[in-house]
């Protein structure tokens, strides 16, 4: 959602004459797009800005994104050099904003609480070719214990169903094969705007029949909001990938109501099920918080248990750490640091050798995979349809492409195939 809110932000000030440059030194204008998801992403920024204040060059400074809702104007007390703050719910403001402080030369903040849906998302500006993220709902309403989120983002609020196919069929049209569409909570798409009729399966079928549009992904899953239809949807619509990224942040019932998850750990693994039944090749991506407050040994036994009987294909694992202004920090950070990197890095090990039997089990297979450009070696490289990454060798052509893939080798966690029926260049006689 960063990386969309960039390229909007980009595409506003392009818009308006401004020209993009990639060296600091170079630009009038810096702005940090910040996210408040981990404590170490805020210090970093601090960080940067602070030793800005120690140059003499004379540039604007703003932030934006979710660490300007998150702190507001105590930034500007903080980091007395920045001009101006814009919020998550602002992005439509930053070139008024922009005008106010080079008109009064004083400071300018805009960091509303309530998102409007009245961005123009086809002035983002892509660097990406191929592939492309959607924005469809904004937002979140279930208020997990150790989330900033709701509070930086606000409210629930979905985009309407006209807006995001027409956007899709212009990414279409550009010659996009591939969208992602965004959401704190996807599958609580179009709930809060129940005259539509439109909840997220109905969004997928409509955008499903979009020409060009050759995968449509989606991120992220809410357990609780996943019905029986999203499932059949993705089963039975070509373009829907079947990558679901489907968190479970902890395998204890009693953490995960610390967590106001709003599940248990068998009402999840009753949705997994039905996962698999629906979609037997379905792959499953997870985050999951190791050591939040209390977690006993046993409790983490049972994340370490609930990982290995869904064999993750993918997952993004953390250790717990407290965030100003969520409901958990009224809870003493009672697990010693030492204790949480021990059972992540438990946790890490059996993630690595799952993924090294699965991609053992894929030698000699042939996978569908889009090719995406290439990389640092000159191969080409690309996505499967459940995000393994793949490359080889072939021509320029191909970019932009779907490509059946022969897997013959792997290196690290990227997997070497050669391509299916190859041309061959004929000899001249």
């Amino acid at each position: 959602m960063n990386e969309l809110d960039t390229e909007i932000m980009v595409g506003q000030l392009q818009s308006r004459g401004m020209t993009r440059v990639y060296n600091e030194e170079e630009a009038d204008l810096l702005i940090f797009n910040t996210c408040s998801i981990r404590d170490l992403a805020e210090r970093k920024v601090m960080g940067k800005i602070g030793q800005l204040s120690r140059k003499k060059k004379s540039q604007i400074i703003g932030v934006t994104g979710c660490m300007a809702m998150a702190k507001k104007d105590q930034l500007f007390r903080k980091l007395p050099n920045i001009d101006f703050v814009v919020g998550t719910n602002n992005i439509t403001d930053l070139s008024a904003v922009l005008d106010e402080v080079l008109q009064t030369g004083e400071k300018r903040i805009r960091t509303d609480d309530q998102f409007e849906e009245n961005l123009d998302y086809l002035v983002a500006k892509r660097d990406d070719k191929v592939k492309a993220h959607v924005s469809i709902i904004r937002g979140c309403d279930k208020f997990c214990t150790y989330c900033v989120v709701p509070y930086t983002r606000g409210q629930e609020v979905s985009r309407s169903p006209d807006d995001i196919e027409k956007e899709c069929q212009i990414l279409a049209h550009q010659g996009y094969k591939e969208i992602t569409l965004l959401g704190q909570n996807v599958n609580s798409y179009g709930k809060d705007q129940k005259d539509w009729n439109t909840l997220f399966h109905d969004l997928l079928y409509r955008l499903d029949k979009i020409e060009g549009i050759e995968r449509i992904r989606f991120m992220t899953s809410h357990p609780i909001d996943i019905t029986r239809e999203l499932m059949e949807a993705i089963r039975d619509l070509p373009s829907l990938c079947e990558l679901v990224h489907f968190p479970i942040q902890a395998g204890s019932s009693r953490i995960l109501k610390k967590m106001h998850r709003i599940y248990t750990k068998e009402q999840y693994l009753e949705k997994v099920s039905m996962l698999k039944e629906i979609i037997p090749n379905v792959s499953l991506g997870t985050d999951i918080i190791v050591g939040f407050p209390t977690e006993t040994e046993e409790e983490f036994q049972e994340t370490y248990d609930v990982f290995k009987e869904i064999a993750y294909s993918v997952a993004f694992l953390y250790t717990y750490s407290p965030r100003k202004g969520t409901p958990a920090m009224r809870w003493r950070d009672d697990i010693p640091n030492e204790v949480k990197e021990e059972r992540l890095a438990r946790l890490m090990s059996l993630y690595h050798d799952i993924t090294a039997k699965e991609r053992q089990h894929l030698l000699g297979q042939t996978l569908e995979v889009l090719v995406e450009g290439r990389n640092k070696d000159g191969l080409l490289k690309g996505r499967s349809r459940t995000w393994k990454k793949v490359i080889f060798t072939g021509q320029d052509s191909l970019i932009g492409t779907l490509q059946p893939i022969k897997i013959h080798s792997f290196n690290h966690q990227t997997l070497i195939g050669d391509l299916i029926n190859q041309p061959v260049c004929a000899s001249l006689a």
